[in-house]
């Protein structure tokens, strides 16, 4: 940010809140620090509203779901080639891991993970489903990706348009690439960016869009915000800087770099209505788990992650290793922050419905961006 006098909500991780000291020292007399919360108020808050959770419920969950984010690549190992894919079971709190051998079951429940006999390994599941990948989806066909607890790949197919003889004639090539199983969404997808409006975060020409996660030297956000070169104006119409990276379609990821007085921070804010949530890593929730995403429009709203790895068919072409989420989102949305607990999961990128009726959105992972780009993640 330029100066403190310039503070204001609706920057999502670019923003300093306060100032930044270091503690002094401690005497030896001293009582511990209390036990830090799992999450902010704020956070928790959205978890309650959008999931139907107490609020000790919200507190267990994200607990169980940071065990099972350190269990998963732990699992996956034991599980060796008859790996099937794995998800966070919400009532029961336990990771639940894919198998195609009772012998690797066995290695697997070994590690505190439940297990599930199914019929085809992750590795098969990916290769079936980058055939599909590789047809041309028409409109009606919203997205595909693998569903590790069905050990099938789901083909999702606009409602309205199932009965479109292009819509059958992919459904049918589909079928020929490998298990598939044909599910119905409401509406097509969309990215989330919107028109200019006064007074909101940062905008690219007449789009407005809203700022992911902090990185050394930048932020990321969406791709489809703007391309590589692309002035970036902050809420008060002053430069921040330039669109030094961007991907879409195919991708839909793009980091900024920050100078003329505009710094990061590890925040995600909470737009003046909520408490600010710190960033403390990346670590990957696994599909089932809780999820929170805060954006300029619509704020704060939780979900859950429903699939990894999927494939959406957007208008301006496919977009490639996304994360479906039940959190819903609106125009001006695209690139905010998804984030579980205190750590980063990914930039927002498009969806159906809205936050009236509901609605899904997809994210591209943030460790992703990271790699693609070399940046690193500015964490507290």
């Amino acid at each position: 940010m330029r100066h403190a006098t310039l503070l204001r909500t609706g920057l999502s991780a670019l923003l300093v809140v306060g100032a930044w000291t270091a503690a002094g020292p401690v005497s030896a007399s001293a009582a511990p620090a209390p036990a830090e919360p799992p999450a902010s108020a704020a956070l928790l808050s959205a978890m309650q509203r959008d999931l139907g959770l107490t609020e000790q419920q919200a507190v267990t969950r994200l607990a169980d779901e940071k065990a099972a984010t350190a269990l998963e690549k732990k699992a996956q190992r034991a599980a060796g080639s008859a790996f099937g894919g794995s998800w966070l079971d919400a009532e029961t709190g336990r990771l639940t891991v894919a198998v195609t051998t009772a012998e690797r079951a066995e290695a697997v429940r070994a590690t505190g993970a439940e297990t599930r006999i199914v019929e085809h390994s992750a590795k098969s599941l990916d290769a079936a489903k980058a055939r599909i990948d590789a047809l041309k989806a028409p409109s009606g066909v919203s997205s595909w990706h693998v569903d590790p607890a069905t050990s099938r790949v789901v083909v999702n197919v606009v409602a309205a348009d199932q009965a479109d003889n292009d819509v059958r004639t992919f459904v049918a090539k589909a079928r020929k690439a490998g298990p598939v199983t044909v599910r119905t969404t409401a509406e097509t997808p969309r990215t989330f960016a919107a028109g200019t409006v006064g007074g909101d975060p940062y905008y690219t020409g007449n789009v407005r869009c809203s700022i992911g996660f902090s990185v050394h030297g930048g932020f990321v956000t969406a791709g489809h915000c703007g391309g590589v070169g692309q002035q970036v104006r902050g809420w008060d119409n002053s430069y921040i800087g330039n669109f030094q990276g961007s991907s879409f379609p195919g991708n839909d990821y793009a980091w900024v770099n920050v100078g003329s007085g505009w710094w990061t921070v590890p925040v995600v804010l909470g737009w003046g209505t909520v408490p600010d949530q710190l960033v403390r890593g990346s670590n990957e929730a696994p599909i089932g788990a809780s999820i929170c995403r805060s954006g300029s429009t619509t704020r704060w709203h939780c979900g859950r992650v429903l699939a990894k790895n999927e494939t959406v068919n957007y208008s301006q072409g496919a977009v490639y290793q996304m994360t479906k989420t039940s959190v819903c989102a609106e125009g001006g949305d695209s690139g905010g922050s998804f984030i579980s607990g205190d750590q980063a999961q990914g930039v927002t990128s498009g969806g159906w419905g809205n936050c009236s009726s509901g609605g899904e959105t997809w994210y591209q992972p943030i460790n992703e961006i990271l790699n693609r780009y070399g940046l690193r993640l500015h964490t507290a």
